[in-house]
């Protein structure tokens, strides 16, 4: 029992627009901590999903010694882009001014994130961006830079489509209806991510029929070409969200694990 993950749930890191920004804290057993942290940010399409839906990789991670958040963020129906970027960017700036607190090292933070929270991790690792990314949630005197990331099934490009209904186009709903293509473009990290991009693990299914897995492949080549760390884990056979299954979002943990103890 000595041994367990410490969870503190709903506490206030910053606001979002009118509101509070709500995350879950995940410490390491006492004695298991590693100095670092990361930052998970669950899916949904930018319209759905909770804080709660990366929990077990929160504790998983925790166990490991890593101080993990599990943050929320507006969605699209609340705010359109790029509200969701900021929010993510309060929370990165949050562990930094309580790193002293936590016990880790601020230059050791890692982001994480499945399908749409992997797009936005990839887009918290982006050295150059509009400045209006950074938003005012909060802790506005820290930097939100951080130091790698984990993108599982990320869409990687922000895609414009004509004569679409926002009600089925995500990418639509997100960006909002006067978006221009060049919106789309500064949103898309595989057209923005530059030789100076932190080291990226990419995490896919291979018959993903929700983000195709070229999203992640294309963005692997990119990385590569510009000599970014990167690796890529593809699961043979497996659709969107495989990580759902435990047997799966152990492994997944693991990879995790590996590559944020390497490159953090």
């Amino acid at each position: 029992m000595d041994k367990l993950v410490q969870i503190k749930d709903d506490i206030v890191i910053g606001s979002a627009g009118s509101r509070d920004l709500l995350a879950d804290l995940f410490l390491p057993p006492e004695g298991e901590s590693n100095d670092r942290a990361i930052l998970l940010v669950h899916g949904g399409g930018w319209r759905e999903g909770e804080k709660e839906q990366l929990r077990g990789y929160g504790i998983l991670l925790a166990r490991e010694g890593f101080v993990c958040l599990c943050t929320s963020y507006r969605l699209s129906q609340e705010a359109i882009w790029p509200a969701q970027i900021q929010d993510v960017k309060c929370a990165i700036r949050y562990l930094k001014a309580n790193a002293t607190a936590l016990h880790f090292d601020p230059k050791r933070i890692g982001v994480s994130g499945n399908s749409a929270g992997g797009h936005l991790a990839l887009m918290a690792g982006l050295k150059s961006f509009d400045k209006v990314f950074e938003g005012e949630g909060g802790n506005n005197l820290e930097s939100s830079e951080v130091k790698a990331i984990c993108a599982i099934y990320p869409p990687a490009q922000i895609r414009k489509y004509d004569n679409t209904d926002p009600i089925f186009d995500a990418y639509k709903a997100l960006m909002g209806k006067d978006a221009q293509k060049d919106d789309y473009d500064l949103a898309s990290p595989l057209l923005q991510i530059e030789a100076d991009f932190p080291p990226t693990a990419l995490i896919h299914g291979s018959s993903d029929t929700v983000v195709a897995l070229s999203d992640s492949t294309d963005l692997y080549s990119k990385l590569s070409e510009l000599n970014v760390p990167a690796e890529l884990h593809i699961y043979s056979e497996e659709e969107h969200a495989f990580d759902s299954q435990s047997g799966y979002g152990r492994s997944v943990a693991a990879i995790q694990n590996l590559f944020f103890n390497k490159y953090l």
